[in-house]
């Protein structure tokens, strides 16, 4: 279910205590099988899967104007009719620290390419004994990647 923040609170509300909410998110620009199997390695830590996706406008002051490829509307899309994805929510922030704060995940998770340090949220999570997980990737793939790829076969 794709949601704004205020709605997403009022159902986390009443499940909090009784579910294990799990926390992650990204840009998710171009989905590939390295998403996917981040996201049910991220769903198995718990109950409930919130993935908070930067704005378009957020996308762009990380990766540069050429990017998203994909608008936030489509993205949040895709990543609601994947499985292990209960809630999305777009944020605005260029780090989702004021999402973590507003939304308190038992779990926040991670890629392990981020060292604890740099997790956004991390010691937040941690204050109030929630977990931070790094998940290992299974393949070797990126958004960059696949533009990368795409270029290489098209743009001779």
């Amino acid at each position: 279910m794709i949601v704004e923040l205020k709605e997403l609170l009022e159902l986390l509300e009443k499940v909090r205590g009784k579910k294990k909410i799990v926390f992650t998110n990204g840009c998710f620009d171009i989905l590939h099988a390295g998403h996917a199997d981040y996201l049910n390695k991220a769903k198995s830590l718990g109950d409930i899967l919130v993935v908070g996706i930067n704005s378009d406008a957020s996308v762009r002051r990380i990766k540069g104007e050429k990017r998203p490829i994909l608008p936030q509307q489509m993205r949040a899309y895709l990543l609601d009719n994947l499985k292990p994805v209960d809630y999305v929510v777009i944020f605005e922030e260029d780090t989702p620290l004021e999402l973590i704060k507003a939304i308190k995940p038992d779990v926040l998770v991670k890629g392990a390419d981020w060292d604890l340090e740099r997790i956004v949220g991390a010691d937040f999570v941690l204050s109030y004994g929630g977990r931070v997980e790094r998940i290992p990737f299974s393949f070797d793939i990126s958004t960059s990647k696949v533009i990368e790829r795409i270029l290489g076969l098209y743009c001779k």
